[in-house]
């Protein structure tokens, strides 16, 4: 057992580089569909909500709802209205960024003042990615009503968008160690 263990704990610089990879692998893959109008849809209601950035869109929430496109399924109406609301140039924006972000991790690997960069970017973006669950109504599953009394909804009942939202835990997490590792490769090259 102690071999075992001794094997792990010698494959942390390994692991937290792999972390540095899965990272960059989700906001290239999530940032490089912003491209995409099913996935600008997709993040209206986050935005149009949030008081950090619903300043990007043209017009106020709750209109958006009126707009929805389903995925797999384009409106034109509904499209016309999010062309006029910037909601695909906001999009293609906020995807580079993400991918930008995504590069600035994995090339942390070879240069520790950019994984120092990219690490604290990656907690800033989850931060506010998280506050959506403060700010979007659509995170926590509605009284629809029905045929039984239930209190399965609101709070703590996410929704499939609350759901998409809690696991920026995750990435607020990775974000503390990729900063906290390339800080420590920092220091350590400060002293040689």
């Amino acid at each position: 057992m102690y071999r075992f263990i001794s094997f792990l704990a010698g494959l942390q610089n390994q692991f937290i580089n792999f972390l540095r990879f899965a990272v960059f692998l989700v906001m290239a893959w999530i940032g490089g569909l912003k491209a995409f109008h099913y996935e600008a849809d997709g993040i209206v209601s986050f935005v149009a909500n949030s008081p950090v950035m619903s300043f990007f869109y043209s017009k106020k929430a709750p209109e958006y709802q009126q707009y929805k496109n389903p995925e797999g399924k384009t409106v034109q109406k509904n499209v016309d209205w999010h062309n006029e609301n910037k909601t695909y140039l906001f999009s293609y924006g906020l995807g580079a960024v993400i991918v930008g972000i995504g590069f600035f991790v994995l090339l942390g690997i070879w240069f520790p003042k950019i994984g120092l960069l990219s690490g604290v970017l990656t907690f800033g973006m989850s931060l506010v990615t998280l506050s959506f669950l403060i700010t979007t109504p659509e995170t926590f599953v509605p009284n629809l009503g029905g045929d039984f009394l239930t209190p399965h909804y609101g709070f703590p009942y996410l929704s499939a968008a609350g759901r998409l939202v809690i696991k920026d835990i995750i990435m607020l997490a990775a974000g503390l160690v990729i900063a906290a590792d390339s800080a420590k490769r920092l220091l350590v090259s400060e002293r040689h």
